[in-house]
């Protein structure tokens, strides 16, 4: 009678289990390096053709997150900066250009106010820009602030200095905004008085008016021009005032949160 001996039956059995696990770990590692393969070639075909965002060595794991390389950073070299920039250079040149040939060249004067057109006009889109584009750095949050003061700042002195303006209407509106901006400084610990409405209607009233008033203007649009210097100014009263209330009430709610942040913290 021929016959398989019972251990050499459990012996095949033994090394078919064993062939078959030995498959199983055979594939699973294929899979394995088939699938490193294709993330590896996946990384290599996105910085081959320059996907944001992954620098070498910041390849994203799954489940994991990029790192602080990844993370995309403002340029200081972006447009909404050139455009400060630009007004700040545009200064200097707008008050050699009003002071040409005693200030009162009818022709130099309307330079003056082309310059000073665009200074007001790039001061509209820096902002807009840095904010829709995501464009906003330190320097910006410094330089607009001062190129905006400057440029205005320079306009009045240089009427008021003409004779054009009296001088207690530039001493109203460079007084209104250095003071205002010494009022956000001091309460800026307790948080950000933010621009109102009646603030963007003053700068535009204030940029109007001394529009007008660098050009030469006679008749009808003389008058016309003090009444909108008129405005402007009771603008500047009102906004002014405004913003103090703004930051006596920051103020006093970031005293009652500490307080009561305290009074926590203690029990």
């Amino acid at each position: 009678m021929t016959g398989v001996p019972a251990s050499a039956a459990g012996g095949s059995s033994g090394a078919t289990s064993a062939t078959s696990a030995t498959s199983a770990t055979n594939a699973k590692s294929a899979t394995d390096a088939k699938g490193t393969q294709g993330a590896m070639g996946a990384q290599s075909v996105a910085r081959a053709s320059g996907a944001p965002g992954v620098p070498d060595g910041a390849w994203p794991v799954r489940g994991g997150k990029l790192g602080a390389a990844a993370v995309n950073q403002a340029s200081l070299w972006n447009i909404a900066n050139i455009l400060t920039m630009v007004r700040l250079v545009l200064v200097p040149g707008f008050v050699v250009l009003m002071l040409m040939d005693g200030g009162y060249d009818p022709a130099w004067r309307a330079w003056a106010w082309a310059a000073f057109a665009v200074a007001m006009i790039t001061d509209i889109f820096d902002g807009h820009l840095a904010r829709t584009y995501d464009l906003v750095t330190d320097f910006g949050k410094i330089a607009d602030p001062i190129a905006d003061k400057a440029i205005m700042g320079a306009a009045l002195i240089c009427l008021s200095s003409l004779g054009d303006l009296p001088w207690w209407v530039t001493g109203v509106i460079l007084g209104r905004e250095l003071g205002i901006t010494l009022l956000r400084f001091i309460v800026i610990r307790y948080g950000v008085i933010p621009a109102s409405r009646g603030g963007k209607l003053k700068t535009l009233a204030q940029g109007t008016a001394v529009g007008m008033y660098v050009l030469m203007l006679e008749g009808p649009l003389a008058t016309l021009r003090w009444w909108v210097m008129a405005v402007a100014v009771v603008l500047t009263v009102v906004t002014g005032l405004d913003y103090v209330r703004q930051a006596i009430v920051l103020r006093r709610r970031g005293i009652a949160e500490r307080e009561a942040a305290t009074e926590g913290a203690e029990r």
